[in-house]
């Protein structure tokens, strides 16, 4: 890491010192700062205050490392030492809990123990143990990265932060949490717990989406983190931020930073963390055709630029505004994938399903269709036996709708 300032949080206030320095590649700025203390013009009363202040900051590491002793959880991942295992999980976590989880690692990691299996795989079974996930594009950076890795570097997982780094779908966050719980390299970890309790801490009025921000709260987690115990201080804020500071409503009274927080002091914890700019969504309208003929159906796999690319999926009529059956029939998509296909039986399975996606909002419908005959456009789609639809990765959308319809759609 080059070294540029040193930001010093003490007695309440944000106190700033900025010290034009030479390059130091050190991997911690809290190792940087012995550096640069014998290199200022400043006298040895002032050198002193400034190493007491940095010890007052690893007392946050100490307070967090004796909670975190005594209420972190059990987790099978905080079992092992193994950066591939750490890598699964971390990649699983970044979209879901925990607690929902749990089961999609055990899954994934039973059929892929390793590298090598998961490089070994095809693309579309690694998809399918992804299923239920969702952000589909990270089990296909996984499975490119795991290739890279059986290439690369001879199917031994690298041990350098900037190797792993170099992997396909790992970002800063990824590659400090595999060298710091594996190795305890001083790498400080910086994900959605670690924005709230440093923010809330410190009370940072930053956004925390912006670049400035990103930055800031980086040097910031790098500061209070003790590099002799890297790893578990890595983990420690993380499980801090998702057991006692959480997002609503926090339990401050019995915190054990409760003396140290400016955000409580102010009365202003729900403030913490400020973002500049909430994500716009768009709605999207999506009719689902479940079309039959002699235990058979019909799907298409999903192609690039757009959500869920790669995946299976029924014939699907995306429609620019809400519409119902009576106004479907009348699209031209309608009209020419059952032209000719006869006396049809039309049911509505499940109706203006809401699913939330990062950027967009979808309402779905779902149609079961009965058909005499096969249409010319069906030609274009797989046929597939509907025993054999347990065997495509479809989206979660999809995936919520065949598991209502082998519960005959009851809720």
């Amino acid at each position: 890491m080059e070294c540029k300032y040193i930001a010093f949080y003490l007695s309440g206030k944000r106190i700033a010192r900025h010290f034009l320095i030479k390059k130091i590649p050190y991997n911690s700025l809290y190792l940087c700062m012995f550096a640069l203390i014998n290199e200022l013009r400043v006298s040895k009363l002032q050198k002193q205050d400034i190493l007491t202040q940095m010890e007052n900051e690893l007392e946050v590491s100490h307070i967090l490392l004796a909670w975190y002793k005594t209420n972190k959880r059990m987790l099978p991942w905080r079992e092992s030492s193994d950066p591939y295992i750490i890598w699964i999980s971390e990649i699983i976590l970044q979209q879901t809990r925990v607690a929902q989880g749990m089961d999609y690692f055990y899954r994934f990691t039973e059929r892929f123990p390793d590298v090598a299996s998961l490089a070994a795989a095809e693309e579309d079974e690694v998809l399918k143990y992804w299923q239920g996930l969702g952000y589909y594009s990270r089990a296909r950076n996984l499975h490119a990265a795991a290739k890279s890795i059986m290439e690369q570097f001879g199917g031994v997982f690298p041990r350098e932060y900037k190797e792993i780094l170099s992997l396909k779908g790992i970002g800063e966050y990824t590659a400090a949490a595999i060298v710091s719980f594996v190795w305890n390299k001083p790498y400080p970890v910086v994900d959605g717990n670690v924005y709230r309790v440093l923010s809330r801490l410190y009370a940072v009025d930053t956004p925390i989406d912006s670049t400035q921000g990103k930055k800031q709260f980086a040097e910031l987690a790098a500061l209070v983190m003790n590099p002799k115990y890297a790893g578990t201080h890595n983990q420690a804020v993380m499980e801090f931020g998702a057991l006692q500071c959480v997002p609503q409503n926090p339990d401050c009274e019995v915190c054990p930073l409760k003396e140290r927080c400016m955000a409580y002091a102010s009365g202003n914890v729900q403030v913490f963390p400020v973002k500049q700019n909430k994500a716009k969504t768009r709605p999207r309208y999506f009719h689902y055709l479940y079309i039959i003929y002699k235990g058979q159906t019909w799907l298409s796999r999903r192609g690039k630029k757009d959500i869920w690319e790669g995946l299976y999926e029924f014939p699907l009529i995306e429609t620019a505004e809400p519409m119902d059956f009576v106004g479907l029939q009348q699209t031209e998509a309608y009209r020419k994938l059952f032209d000719g296909a006869g006396r049809m039986n039309v049911s509505v399975d499940m109706s203006e399903v809401k699913h939330v996606l990062s950027h967009q909002i979808l309402y779905t419908t779902f149609y079961r269709v009965e058909i005499e005959k096969v249409t010319d456009a069906l030609n274009s789609y797989l046929a597939v036996p509907y025993e054999d639809i347990e065997r495509y990765a479809v989206p979660r959308l999809v995936h919520i709708y065949l598991e209502k319809l082998n519960g005959n759609l009851s809720e």
